[in-house]
């Protein structure tokens, strides 16, 4: 039943390896990159609304982006936004929205078993999402009546050194299989390799399950994360601010592949192709949009390219930019920054915006 479906997505990121079109005040959640009049947290909650009721999705994200999300997604429970007071990664912030369906389902006098989950970053593009609500629609269906931890599996199409994989049979084919083995980012030489022997995908970083088995997981794979948020009669509550504020903070920064996913026995990996990326570099960005004849894009602003390259260009509206004899570059504007970098260093924005924070004390970030 559709009624039993839970949606929690993950928007408290900042996105800097965007920067400058990501900031802080506004990062690329928040954020139309291909002109559509749709953000992609808008995107995420639209592709998910056939598979969840819209009463039925917790956002986890930063206070300081909650009244952003409300307006973005005005049809969201203002209650269901729920703000964490500080950054611990991706266990405490499932941890927290677990115990906040656990309160929900206990209202409708659901059994943990019957509650189904899924759990998503508002930051992914999806291009084929007939197929994606096919193979969500899979997964619910499979945790309904199975114990297990399940995460989506994408096809790799390239040695992308960019993702975490996830090591399956070569025989797995399109079924629920169990997971063999999970593989950091791997190098450029690995990545052909992995892609080669035709045994691993990458990990999607989408999850699936019932509460019952998530809630166990956390609790014997995470006693330091549920010591802090597990408590009766709390969630919501008026009290449950205080309380997350108070208690939150305690948690050790740590992701869930690391913390649970990589550690419980129960875990599954579904194979699916449905056009994902995470959308997590101007590589990526690069890679999904629409490019001139010499292989050069431009967005939301105008371009002309002279004898140059493979760039990727955006401004601000009603700009120009002129580039000549540059080969592989992303040259990026926004409210009085301007990044020029090969597309092969972006892997250094980071510590640029490191940098620029110390510099100028946070006026350019």
């Amino acid at each position: 039943m559709i009624a039993n479906n839970y949606l929690v997505i993950m928007a408290g990121g900042i996105g800097s390896r965007f920067w400058p079109y990501s900031r802080d005040r506004r990062p690329k959640q928040f954020l139309d990159f291909f002109g559509t009049g749709r953000s992609l947290l808008q995107m995420t909650v639209d592709r998910f609304r056939e598979l969840v009721p819209v009463e039925n999705m917790l956002v986890v994200t930063n206070i300081a982006y909650r009244d952003m999300i409300l307006e973005q997604v005005p049809d969201l429970r203002a209650e269901l936004v729920l703000c964490e007071p500080c950054r611990r990664n991706t266990a405490p912030c499932i941890a927290y929205a677990t115990e906040r369906i656990r309160a929900l389902a206990a209202e409708k006098g659901l059994a943990e078993e019957k509650v189904r989950v899924v759990v998503a970053a508002s930051d992914h593009l999806i291009t084929n999402e007939r197929e994606f609500v096919r193979v969500i629609g899979q997964g619910l269906d499979y945790v309904g009546t199975h114990d297990v931890l399940l995460t989506l599996g994408m096809r790799p199409t390239r040695p992308e050194t960019g993702y975490g994989y996830i090591r399956v049979r070569k025989d797995a084919g399109e079924a629920i299989t169990p997971v063999m083995a999970f593989t950091e980012k791997p190098d450029a030489l690995r990545a052909e390799q992995f892609l080669r022997s035709g045994d691993y995908l990458w990990n999607s970083g989408m999850f699936v399950w019932n509460l019952r088995a998530i809630d166990t997981a956390l609790g014997r794979y995470l006693p330091e994360v549920t010591a802090q948020l597990w408590a009766e009669g709390v969630y919501g509550t008026e009290r449950e601010a205080a309380f997350i504020a108070e208690r939150f903070p305690h948690c050790p920064s740590i992701s869930i592949d690391y913390g649970v996913m990589e550690k419980a026995e129960n875990v599954c990996v579904l194979p699916a192709d449905f056009g994902w990326s995470d959308l997590g570099t101007w590589g990526s960005l690069y890679d999904l949009s629409q490019k001139d004849a010499a292989g050069n894009v431009s967005l939301h602003s105008e371009a002309l390219f002279c004898e140059s390259r493979g760039n990727i260009v955006t401004l601000e509206p009603g700009k120009l930019a002129v580039l000549d004899s540059l080969e592989d570059y992303i040259v990026a504007e926004s409210e009085g920054v301007l990044l020029i970098c090969p597309k092969d260093r972006e892997q250094h924005i980071r510590d640029i915006v490191a940098e620029v924070q110390g510099r100028y004390q946070g006026r350019f970030v």
